[in-house]
Order: C-alpha cells, then sequence, then structure tokens
C-alpha cells in the first residue's frame, strides 16, 4: 500500500534534497578552491538553487563552508560505526580499519584536500563545529578497545598509544591521495592504477600490523 505524503514533509524533502544538493557541490568548490578562492554566486549557479537559498540554510560562505567539514568528517566516521569491529578478533578488526581509512581517503580525495585547506587556516573552522571532536575522539576509543583485545589475546603487544596509531594509519593512506601528482611526476608511480593501489593498501596494512606484533 503507498503511503501519499503530506503537503509538510513533502516540502521537507524538498528543502533536503536542495541542501544536499548545495553541500555536494560546495564540497568540489571548496575542495578545489579553498575557502577564500570559492564563490557563493559559482556555487548557487551550479545548484537547483540560489545565492538567497544558500544564505538561508547554511547563514553564509563561512556557515557553508563548516557545513561541508563536518560532512565531510562525519563521513568516514559513520563508515566506521558500521564495521562492527566488536564482532572481529583483534588482529581482523585492525586490518579491517586500516584498510577502510585507506579506501575512505582514496575514494574521497576531496576530503583530503578539505583536510588540506582547513589546516592551513590553522584548523580554525574545524574547531568551531560543535560536537566534531567528540566523534573524532571517538575512533581513538575504538582504535583502544582493539588493541587491548589484542593484547588480551596475546598478539599484540602493550604500551601501544591508539592516538598515535591513528595518526600513523590516516598520514600513510592521506599521503597516497594528497601526493599522488608529485609521485607519479618524480617517480612514475600511478596511484590511480587499480594494482598499484591495492598493493600499497595491502603494505600499509601490514606496516601496521608489523608495529603491534609482540
Amino acid at each position: 500500500m503507498t503511503i501519499k505524503k503530506t503537503k509538510a514533509q513533502l516540502r521537507n524533502d524538498l528543502a533536503e534534497t536542495t541542501r544536499l544538493n548545495i553541500l555536494e557541490v560546495a564540497t568540489q568548490e571548496f575542495a578545489d578552491k579553498g575557502l577564500a578562492g570559492a564563490r557563493i554566486d559559482e556555487i548557487a549557479e551550479k545548484t537547483d538553487s540560489s545565492k538567497r537559498m544558500i544564505y538561508y540554510y547554511f547563514g553564509g560562505k563561512d556557515g557553508l563552508y563548516r557545513a561541508v567539514l563536518e560532512r565531510a568528517y562525519g563521513g568516514i566516521r559513520t563508515r566506521e560505526a558500521e564495521q562492527h569491529f566488536d564482532a572481529m578478533d583483534a588482529v581482523t578488526a585492525m586490518r579491517t580499519l586500516v584498510g577502510h581509512t585507506f579506501d575512505y581517503h582514496d575514494q574521497h580525495p576531496e576530503f583530503v584536500r578539505l583536510v588540506m585547506n582547513e589546516n592551513i587556516l590553522h584548523g580554525a573552522h574545524v574547531a568551531e563545529i560543535e560536537g566534531l571532536k567528540e566523534r573524532n575522539r571517538r575512533v581513538i576509543g575504538t582504535i583502544r578497545t582493539i588493541l587491548d583485545r589484542g593484547v588480551a589475546e596475546g598478539v599484540f603487544r602493550e604500551g601501544m598509544d591508539p592516538l598515535a596509531l591513528h595518526m600513523t594509519m590516516s598520514a600513510m593512506s592521506f599521503y597516497c591521495v594528497s601526493n599522488r601528482a608529485t609521485l607519479k611526476a618524480n617517480f612514475g608511480i600511478d596511484l590511480n592504477k587499480r594494482a598499484i593501489k591495492a598493493a600499497r593498501r595491502a603494505e600499509i596494512i601490514d606496516t601496521v600490523l608489523a608495529s603491534l606484533q609482540r
């Protein structure tokens, strides 16, 4: 049986579709041009909305930029939460987490560029997004749980810092996206090629696991 939506529900659906359309376009604009280079007029022209609607939904350019950052960071945290690491043994959980980290960076190069741009701005806008610090800290708790399980299972050594490990796996994954162009120009390595990408992914997973061995 088909349930008809009310006019209010249809309006809400349209508003959410418009908002997501703005965020999709704005993500590419901010990733490609940074906060300073992106223009609200250009974003409006590429969406199914208007400059007035962008200001209505996000309050202005800075508000839109923060919404883009929140959505980008939220994507990787949501994907992590869907992995069900508690159902895995420690080694499998860690391999899955590292692989997920690599895959998310690889599949979302705009996320890498947004992070690079935000670092140029000294993290000023990320610091203003309510709840983002807490969401990002959850992955450290996840890593700590996996490490503790690995120690209990006798497969990981004690004393590993979960934040340091997060930095290591993120840095290696990030580099494979942020430096694609220079790696190809300097060494002829094309990280867009499936076989090369798969080999690098496996190397990163093995490197992290090797650092945890007793």
